[in-house]
C-alpha cells in the first residue's frame, strides 16, 4: 500500500507500475530478507546479489530497505537488479536518494539501460531511441505514449549501452533538461556514440522541465509535435554551443574548434565525415579545407 501510493501520488497509472513491476521494500531492516529466507531462498544468493547485506555478526539485513523499488531488466527480460529511492516525505537528512544493486554475476550497470526490455520493441519499430535520465523520466514517456526511450540513470553512457541501442536502431535521440546542467549532461558521452557510427540528435526541452514534468505537462500529439519541431542535429548543435561561449575569445574559438574537430574525427563513414566538415565549416564561419586538414591529422594522429 505504500508503494503504491507513492506511485499513484507521482502521477503513474496502474498499468505504467505493472508494466515496469515496481515495488516496495518494507521499512523493517531485515523484514524482506527474513521473508526470503523462509520462502526457501538461499542467503549466499540474497547477500551476492546485493538484496540482503551480511554483517560483522552474520546477521542478514536488507539493502532497499524503506525504498519504492525498480527492477533492472536484462534485454532477455530477466530482473538483473534494482534501483531504491526513498520515499519523499523521508528525504530530508538522506544522504542517499536512489540506491542501486551493487555489480554482481547478474548484474553490471554499464551493460544495462533502464527500461530497454520495455523499449526494445517500440526501437526497433521507430527506428530510433530516445535516451533520458531518470526511471520517472522513461515511465512519464511511456504513459504518455512515446515508448522507444530508455534512461542511462545519471551514469555517462557506456560502450556496451550504445551498442545495445545500435542493435535494434542506428538512430538515437538525447532528451535533456534545457538548463545549463542539461545542456552538459547532453554532452557527456555522445563521442562514443560517434565513434559507433550513429545518427545523433539532441532535444532540449524547456528550462522549467526535465522529461518527466514534460510529459504530464503535455498531450500524447503535443509531446510528440515538440519533440519533432526541436531536435536538432547534435555537431551542429555543439558547434553552436561551443562558438557561443567563446564570442570573440581568440583562444576559446580554438578550443572549440579543436574540440569539433575531434568530433568529427570519430566518424568511421568517411562521406558522412566529408558531409559534417563541410556543415561545421559553414556554421563556424571557417574555410572548409582548413577543417578537412585539421580532421585528417586527428585521424593520423588517432
Amino acid at each position: 500500500a505504500i508503494g503504491l501510493a507513492y506511485f499513484r501520488e507521482r502521477g503513474f497509472r496502474d498499468d505504467i507500475i505493472e508494466k515496469f513491476q515496481l515495488g516496495f521494500c518494507p521499512k523493517g531492516r531485515d523484514t524482506m530478507s527474513r521473508a526470503a529466507l523462509k520462502e526457501g531462498y538461499r542467503e549466499q544468493y540474497l547477500v551476492g546479489t546485493g538484496l540482503s547485506i551480511k554483517r560483522e555478526d552474520s546477521t542478514v539485513v536488507d539493502r532497499f530497505w524503506g525504498r519504492v523499488m525498480f527492477p533492472w531488466y536484462t534485454v532477455g527480460g530477466k530482473v538483473a537488479g534494482f534501483g531504491g529511492r526513498v520515499l519523499d516525505k523521508a528525504t530530508k537528512g538522506v544522504n542517499v536518494k536512489y540506491l542501486n544493486s551493487p555489480e554482481s554475476l547478474v548484474y553490471s550497470k554499464r551493460n544495462e539501460l533502464f527500461g530497454f526490455f520495455q523499449a526494445k520493441q517500440a526501437i526497433s519499430k521507430k527506428d530510433r531511441c530516445y535516451l533520458v535520465e531518470g526511471y520517472t523520466d522513461v515511465m512519464a514517456m511511456h504513459q504518455n505514449g512515446v515508448e522507444n526511450v530508455v534512461a542511462s540513470s545519471g551514469t555517462s553512457l557506456t560502450e556496451e549501452q550504445i551498442r545495445l541501442i545500435n542493435r535494434f536502431t542506428n538512430n538515437i535521440t538525447l532528451m535533456f533538461d534545457g538548463d545549463a546542467a542539461g545542456v552538459k549532461a547532453a554532452l557527456r558521452g555522445v563521442d562514443l556514440i560517434l565513434k559507433e557510427g550513429m545518427n545523433v540528435r539532441i532535444v532540449l526541452l524547456p528550462e522549467e522541465h526535465d522529461p518527466d514534468t514534460f510529459a504530464r505537462a503535455n498531450t500524447s500529439e503535443q509531446l510528440r509535435a515538440y519533440i519533432s519541431d526541436n531536435a536538432q542535429d547534435f555537431l551542429a548543435f555543439k558547434a553552436r554551443l561551443l562558438l557561443g561561449e567563446a564570442t570573440n575569445d581568440p583562444l576559446k574559438r580554438t578550443e572549440a574548434i579543436n574540440d569539433m574537430v575531434y568530433s568529427i574525427s570519430l566518424i568511421p563513414d568517411n562521406i558522412k565525415r566529408t558531409e559534417y566538415i563541410r556543415y561545421c565549416a559553414e556554421i563556424m564561419n571557417i574555410e572548409q579545407q582548413t577543417l578537412a586538414v585539421a580532421v585528417a591529422r586527428k585521424l593520423d594522429g588517432i
